[in-house]
């Protein structure tokens, strides 16, 4: 899949591997959740309130945009998460406890 965004500069980072969905994707050390999800996909979620697939909007934490959640139940802001080797993320409903 041709993910939104496209690396055009430091692609020398060391790579490191998580979940999505139950999807493997790589991304980048350094790179945010945000920045992994949308560099291997057109979008970051759906929004749960029915409006059609999101990408984020803000970019630094302030809207409510870019919730996603871990297979445990917590919630993460994609945009200023640092993306970690064997996370496990959720971008569909959440799973609310």
């Amino acid at each position: 899949m041709t993910g939104l965004l496209h690396r055009v500069a430091e692609v020398d980072r060391p790579s490191l591997r998580l979940s999505v969905d139950g999807r493997d994707i790589t991304a980048l050390a350094g790179d945010t959740l945000l920045t992994a999800l949308l560099v291997a996909g057109t979008r970051l979620r759906e929004s749960e309130f029915g409006d059609g697939p999101r990408a984020g909007f803000c970019l630094m934490g302030a809207c409510q945009d870019c919730w996603v959640w871990t297979e445990a139940g917590g919630r993460l802001r994609a945009c200023s998460t640092p993306a970690e080797a064997g996370m496990r993320i959720l971008t569909g409903a959440a799973p609310w406890p």
